[in-house]
C-alpha cells in the first residue's frame, strides 16, 4: 500500500513538473501591427479632359425692331488644368478649361425674319478661369466655382451678313468630384456661361446680339 501511495504521488509530480514545458513547447500568436492608412488628400495640380451639353438663350436686336430671344443648344468638349490646396476637410482651388463648342441656335421670328431672312448664332470655343471653394469626405468633394469666362461669338443671317467676336464675360456654378483611384478623379459639373452683349458690325443694320448658356460636363482629372 505504501509503495502504491509512492508511486502515485510520484506520477503526479511528473506530470506537473512536464505541464510547464509542453506549454512552452506551443507556438505563441503572431503579434500584428496594426496597418497605418494616410487619409486621402487632393492637394496637387492635375490636367484633365471634359465634356458635355449647352442649352440657352440668345437675342438679336437693332434699332429696327428687336426678335425676342431664341434658344440655342449644342456639345463642347475640352481640356482642364488645375491646382488644388486641402486644409482640414476643406479644398481651396484654382481652375481654368479650353473647351471647342458648337451652342448654336437659328431664328426667322420678328427681326431675323422680316430683316435678314432668318438670324443664326453660335458659340464656337469657350475658356474660363474659376476659384473653387469645396467641402471633402475622404475621397468625395462637393464645390463651389465662380470666376471669368472668355468665348467666340459667330453670328450670321440668312442674306449673307456674318461677323465673329470673342467677349469677356462671367461664370458660376458646382460640382461633385470622386477620387476613385490614385492619382484620377471624376466630376459632375454645372456652369452658368453668360457672355453678354456683342454687335454684328457687318450686319446692315448693325445688330447686338446677347448669349448665355448652361452648360452641363463630365470630367475625368489626372493628378499630380
Amino acid at each position: 500500500m505504501k509503495r502504491l501511495t509512492l508511486s502515485v504521488l510520484a506520477g503526479v509530480l511528473a506530470l506537473a513538473a512536464a505541464g510547464p514545458a509542453s506549454a512552452a513547447d506551443l507556438p505563441r500568436p503572431a503579434y500584428k501591427a496594426p496597418i497605418y492608412t494616410a487619409p486621402f488628400s487632393w492637394t496637387g495640380f492635375y490636367l484633365g479632359i471634359n465634356a458635355g451639353y449647352g442649352w440657352g438663350n440668345t437675342e438679336w436686336s437693332n434699332t429696327a425692331g428687336t426678335s425676342g430671344s431664341f434658344r440655342v443648344t449644342g456639345p463642347e468638349v475640352g481640356g482642364t488644368i488645375g491646382y488644388n490646396f486641402q486644409t482640414g476637410v476643406w479644398v481651396w482651388g484654382l481652375e481654368a478649361d479650353l473647351d471647342w463648342a458648337s451652342i448654336r441656335g437659328t431664328s426667322s421670328a420678328g427681326m431675323c425674319g422680316a430683316v435678314f431672312g432668318s438670324c443664326e448664332t453660335r458659340n464656337t470655343w469657350m475658356s474660363t478661369g474659376r476659384g473653387r471653394i469645396g467641402y471633402a469626405f475622404d475621397r468625395w468633394m462637393i464645390y463651389g466655382t465662380g470666376g471669368v469666362a472668355f468665348g467666340g461669338i459667330k453670328m450670321s443671317t440668312a442674306n449673307g451678313f456674318s461677323d465673329t467676336k470673342t467677349k469677356l464675360g462671367w461664370t458660376i456654378g458646382g460640382g461633385v468630384e470622386w477620387a476613385f483611384a490614385n492619382p484620377w478623379s471624376a466630376k459632375l459639373e454645372y456652369l452658368w456661361e453668360d457672355l453678354g452683349t456683342v454687335s454684328c458690325g457687318s450686319c446692315v443694320p448693325q445688330s447686338n446680339v446677347r448669349f448665355n448658356t448652361s452648360v452641363i460636363r463630365l470630367g475625368v482629372n489626372y493628378r499630380f
